[in-house]
């Protein structure tokens, strides 16, 4: 199982590490706990570099889609 973040707008459209400006890991991640600790350093320039929300997949299939804006 390889596990990995999608990076989207508020519409859904795809964002990937040219339109963010970011260096996004290239790499998967080996476990669903390596990955949302990540996203819990990372959120924040994810969101200034113009991400609104992610998506969690493991392989292919998506588990979950979340916010990243406070409410």
């Amino acid at each position: 199982m390889a596990w990995s973040w999608r990076y989207e707008t508020a519409d859904g459209r795809v964002l990937d590490d040219e339109t963010l400006s970011l260096t996004l890991p290239g790499e998967l991640f080996p476990s669903r706990g390596d990955a949302e600790s990540w996203l819990g350093e990372s959120w924040r320039e994810l969101v200034e570099a113009g991400a609104d929300r992610v998506t969690l997949l493991e392989d292919d299939r998506v588990v979950y889609t979340m916010g990243l804006h406070e409410e």
